[in-house]
């Protein structure tokens, strides 16, 4: 069985006011065609080919969409009713900000870089303002779907997916574990560490300009509150685009260096973890700065970047990872950056995330080898054994 990837070019397009009302009069009947198929359709209903067949006339003459588009628009209920399922919440209102397309209502056209959508009334050409990047992953390309997005600033965008074959991934027992914390955002088992400062210093700075804004804002005059809202909207997205451009560059160094060393990867599994750190008492300041972390996107970048170069990224439970010395598996002291073994036999003293990255590591390749939950169950009673042979290592054990 054939694996597949699907990566989406952002493209910005080039409109004139006549296209800006179509381009919005589309995206208005297809939220209005989702909103009716979701009011008029019962809510545990999530079969596309049973709700098609209940609404769709009825909702393409209200909607006045194409065929095609009323069946993108039912397809999209389902799905976020799959969603809202999930996560046991109703489905919200569907705003008009963004509509689907496929191979019958969109075509690229690589010589003139322009594509046709359909909208309302017949087809619409549009000029896509792109750079070198986009081109270069549009080049040669025949790209079937497509999603048009309205952003925040009133400009319109086409999101194209392209579909390849990724590489198979490479077969290696050697593991590259990689620590996630705030104070470095990453730290790898080689050592190679990504410092949070700079994050951390961006966010804090962010903070205080709108904490700042928001006092004018609300002692100012008129005058002194639209200036502070045109200051707003100037800054919004910076925090969030420079969160997502580190990870980015993070993410690939660390596929990349798999990829040289020949080596899989491992993460701890965090999911949840904004949860649990939030309900320990902490100060204003260091809950914000906790709840601003972006380890699910880093994840998230690391696994679509693996697929893409054939790196094997792999998830382990993160219990006592920080905890547990790397050499002798026995549990230690960790006191904010630094680790020390309790084991008189070992008495390992050294970087805590380093140690963590180990650990994961070695979890990494436990998890990939035949029989691994019986390997890790060994382990495990090692730990024990190992513990019992020092009363402190028992005692930091039950505590932790």
């Amino acid at each position: 069985m054939k694996r597949s990837q699907v990566l989406t070019v952002s493209c910005k397009l080039e409109v004139s006011q006549q296209q800006v009302e179509k381009l919005n009069a589309v995206l208005t009947a297809f939220a209005k065609c989702c909103e009716y198929v979701n009011t008029h359709t019962p809510e545990k209903l999530t079969n596309q080919i049973a709700v098609q067949s209940l609404i769709y006339k009825e909702a393409r003459s209200h909607s006045g969409l194409s065929a095609q588009m009323t069946i993108h628009a039912i397809r999209r209920v389902c799905a976020n009713r799959k969603t809202a399922k999930q996560k046991v919440k109703p489905v919200k209102k569907f705003a008009p900000t963004s509509a689907t397309y496929d191979a019958r209502t969109f075509t690229f056209g690589e010589s003139d870089w322009l594509v046709s959508l359909t909208m309302l009334k017949g087809r619409e050409k549009f000029k896509l303002h792109i750079g070198n990047y986009q081109k270069h992953l549009l080049q040669g390309q025949d790209p079937k779907t497509a999603t048009l997005v309205k952003r925040n600033d009133g400009s319109f965008y086409l999101n194209i997916q392209l579909e390849s074959e990724p590489p198979e991934k490479q077969k290696t027992d050697d593991v590259l574990g990689v620590d996630l914390g705030r104070t470095d955002i990453a730290c790898t088992s080689a050592g190679e560490k990504f410092s949070g400062k700079q994050v951390t210093k961006a966010r804090d700075r962010y903070n205080r300009v709108r904490a700042s804004l928001q006092r004018k804002a609300s002692k100012g005059t008129r005058s002194t509150r639209r200036r502070a809202r045109q200051i707003w909207q100037r800054l919004s997205g910076r925090e969030r685009r420079f969160q997502t451009w580190l990870n980015h560059t993070i993410s690939y160094r660390l596929i990349q260096q798999a990829k040289t060393s020949n080596q899989a990867i491992t993460l701890e599994d965090l999911t949840g973890i904004r949860e649990r750190t939030n309900e320990l008492p902490r100060s204003k300041t260091e809950r914000r700065r906790s709840n601003s972390w972006a380890f699910y996107q880093l994840r998230q970048f690391l696994t679509y970047k693996g697929v893409k170069f054939g790196v094997d990224v792999r998830l382990v439970d993160p219990r006592y990872t920080s905890k547990t010395c790397h050499c002798c598996k026995v549990i230690g002291n960790r006191q904010g950056k630094r680790f020390e073994c309790l084991n008189e036999r070992c008495g390992w003293i050294g970087d805590a995330d380093v140690n963590g990255a180990r650990n994961i590591a070695t979890l990494g390749q436990i998890v990939n080898l035949p029989g691994g939950s019986e390997i890790m169950s060994c382990s495990l009673q090692e730990v024990v054994l190992r513990a019992t042979e020092s009363p402190h290592s028992m005692q930091s054990m039950s505590v932790g």
